[in-house]
């Protein structure tokens, strides 16, 4: 590679940046969706059309696959002409620092002084528990071992389709200190509804601000949890000491110790 070449990649220019494939600033771009149409050629320029009026040059239909009862299945090549500017993006993001299990551990020993209280639930009508087992089962996930396991902290998973009372009620009796909830299923924004849901019976029982509360799943944002009423919130890929660092950091800065 040369030079010139090394710098490119090294120092692009963050005020217009757009995706790339083969080369830099080329603007390729790779997506696929379905149609509900018979595959075909009219398909084929279906799947052309849409993704001109996404805004994307050149498509290639790439692959065109027939679903059965009137729907194909595209992946399609394009080319995003317009550009991005990165330097100016801003967005809301959890600030506190990420401790490990033995970290955590002597955290809550030293800073706030006994165990603490974490229940979590896959609530509403949400039957996919594995989100939230991933956090809390002993075993955990990615190699990093789940809240049942850390000595001063008491980890009670109370499973799936739990209603926002009840783990309300459970919150209550075991005088915990934080809820971690689990949103796996979002069509038609039940995921929104469910968590706004919460956070205003949380408000009405008069008990929000003694607690910690804490949302996850595919499709949940920081920026989302916080406008929902939430302290934070975690996407794909989260493990249990990003989840237990936040709880911990948040209780002492709140002093709900």
């Amino acid at each position: 590679m040369t030079a010139k070449g090394r710098q490119e990649i090294e120092s692009p220019d963050r005020s217009r940046i757009r995706p790339y494939g083969d080369t830099l600033d080329d603007g390729k771009i790779q997506l696929s969706f379905t149609l509900p149409v018979p595959c075909g050629d009219r398909a084929r320029e279906a799947a052309r059309q849409t993704t001109q009026k996404m805004g994307l040059s050149g498509a290639q239909i790439y692959h065109m696959q027939d679903l059965g009862e009137g729907y194909t299945y595209f992946i399609v090549y394009a080319e995003f002409e317009k550009t991005i500017d990165y330097s100016s993006i801003e967005v809301a993001s959890i600030e506190s620092r990420r401790l490990d299990f033995s970290q955590i551990n002597e955290f809550i020993a030293e800073r706030i002084g006994r165990e603490i209280t974490i229940l979590g639930a896959c609530t509403g009508t949400d039957a996919h528990s594995v989100g939230i087992d991933a956090i809390m089962n002993m075993k955990g996930y990615a190699g990093e071992y789940g809240l049942e396991r850390y000595p001063m902290i008491d980890a009670v998973n109370l499973g799936m389709q739990v209603q926002n009372e009840d783990l309300i009620a459970e919150a209550i009796e075991r005088d915990a200190d934080a809820l971690l909830v689990s949103q796996v299923v979002t069509q038609k924004d039940v995921h929104i509804r469910n968590l706004s849901e919460l956070a205003d019976m949380l408000d009405a029982e008069g008990i929000r601000r003694q607690l910690v509360v804490v949302c996850g799943g595919p499709r949940i944002s920081h920026e989302l949890a916080l406008e929902l009423g939430f302290d934070a919130g975690f996407g794909p890929d989260t493990t249990a000491p990003d989840v237990a660092s936040f709880v911990i950091h948040e209780m002492v800065q709140r002093q709900l110790c």
